[in-house]
């Protein structure tokens, strides 16, 4: 009796492996251009260590940590407009010195 699966079983595991290097093929090496050896290093680790479903996760948390940002920044904004706009309203008194 042998170790190894059968045939079919064994198939699907080749095709799922070559699926997924079409997969990071597909992104290709223009998506690395841009990036320096460190953080291309970092992105293929990332890859083997994380699967698909959890890089997901990541890129939505992070994306709704920039839109909490952006709500803070843009209250902050909101804010100064208001004050530039209530001390432009204010009635202003001329006072004749002697």
């Amino acid at each position: 009796m042998t170790d190894q699966p059968p045939d079919d079983v064994r198939t699907a595991e080749l095709e799922a492996r070559i699926a997924e290097l079409e997969h990071r093929l597909a992104r290709g090496p223009s998506a690395d251009a841009n990036k320096s050896g460190v953080e291309a290093a970092f992105w293929a680790t990332m890859h083997r260590i994380f699967p698909d479903e959890a890089r997901k996760h990541l890129k939505v948390a992070g994306k709704e940590q920039l839109l909490a940002a952006r709500v803070y920044l843009d209250r902050w904004i909101e804010r100064i407009d208001h004050e530039k706009t209530e001390a432009s309203e204010r009635l202003h008194e001329k006072i004749d010195v002697e």
